[in-house]
């Protein structure tokens, strides 16, 4: 007699469990399929990211050693040794180094100038006051200095000038070699000649020769 319900044996029954088992569920398949597309989409988008961050970044690099190559005098300059072939990297940072430190020599030297012209400057203003002052006391005591001096006084100024300057000349200058004496020399003439103290010494020879005649 035949049951109604049906035996685990049954064919029929086999093949329900069958589809009723969640591994062989296709819409589970696609679920996982879904995740692995999403997957290797992600990597691809960071590996598109870094491509183009990496491309970003050297693009900048070389238009940074452009813009050196332009900015750098000797970077445009022939250079014979290589003929034509383009500037390397490091040949555009030491030829950049190099160009630096000149600048900052030349920016040295420039500085040493201008502080000189700025005391030659005062030196002249003063120069000028000390000028105005004597033609302010001429034209006040217009008779004094009618008398004539002789020629043995200027001469005695002269001297004494020179005399002032030949014993800091001596005491200056090094007679070891040619060399040495060119080298002392100009160092005289820039400690010793400068107009401030040339004006000094004009003053106190004058001075003298005063007290001498009156």
């Amino acid at each position: 007699m035949t049951e109604h319900g049906a035996s685990p044996e049954d064919p029929w029954v086999k093949v329900e469990y069958a589809y009723s088992d969640n591994s062989l569920d296709p819409d589970d398949e696609d679920s996982d399929y879904h995740r692995e597309s999403y997957k290797e989409s992600y990597k691809d988008r960071r590996r598109r990211a870094h491509t183009q961050a990496e491309q970003k970044r050297r693009d900048a690099i070389k238009r940074g050693y452009d813009d050196l190559q332009t900015i750098v005098p000797t970077c445009q300059q022939q250079d014979f040794s290589i003929g034509s072939q383009k500037l390397s990297k490091a040949i555009v940072l030491q030829k950049t180094i190099d160009y630096i430190q000149f600048l900052h020599k030349e920016k040295k030297k420039q500085e040493e100038e201008v502080s000189t012209l700025r005391k030659d400057v005062m030196a002249l203003k003063i120069m000028k006051v000390n000028y105005e002052q004597i033609v302010k006391a001429h034209q006040d005591n217009p008779h004094e200095g009618e008398d004539q001096v002789s020629d043995q006084v200027k001469f005695n100024v002269f001297q004494g000038i020179m005399d002032s300057l030949f014993q800091s000349f001596n005491a200056s200058i090094s007679m070891a070699s040619f060399q040495e004496l060119s080298a002392c020399v100009f160092s005289w003439i820039e400690e010793h000649c400068k107009p401030q103290t040339l004006r000094e010494i004009v003053i106190s020879v004058l001075h003298q020769l005063k007290n001498q005649l009156y």
